[in-house]
């Protein structure tokens, strides 16, 4: 039976470790966590933020993800999105999905990612 989604893993190019890490940690306010000593050899950069946890490895072939993406749920949408957009990166409102505001985003290499806020309930 599955309890729960661990992690989601997106690829980067090798070397892009220091530009993930400005993104992901100074732009959306996650924390880096280390990866075990075992997997750090491999390059990447592993990230959280409560119980979402995004992991990037690098991959030599490296092409960015254009459709899969994470789904990533913000508080505040209006004021993430001007955050993101403030640090250079795309931000790209669909409202194609009821009872939410979402915008799409790429990280530092152009993999796709989505933020969503719900909205409140109707009487």
């Amino acid at each position: 039976m599955l309890t729960a989604l661990d992690h989601v893993q997106l690829a980067a190019p090798p070397g892009s470790e220091d530009r993930l890490r400005a993104y992901y940690v100074d732009v959306l306010g996650m924390t880096e966590t280390p990866k075990p000593p075992v997997l750090a050899g491999r390059g990447g950069c592993w990230f959280r933020t409560g119980a979402v946890q995004l992991h990037l490895g690098t991959e030599a072939a490296f092409r960015p993800a254009k459709k899969a993406h994470p789904g990533l749920r913000v508080t505040g949408i209006d004021a993430y999105a001007a955050r993101i957009a403030a640090a250079g990166a795309p931000v790209t409102w669909d409202e194609d999905l009821p009872g939410h505001r979402r915008f799409f985003s790429e990280d530092p290499v152009g993999n796709r990612l989505e933020f969503l806020e719900s909205l409140p309930a109707r009487d």
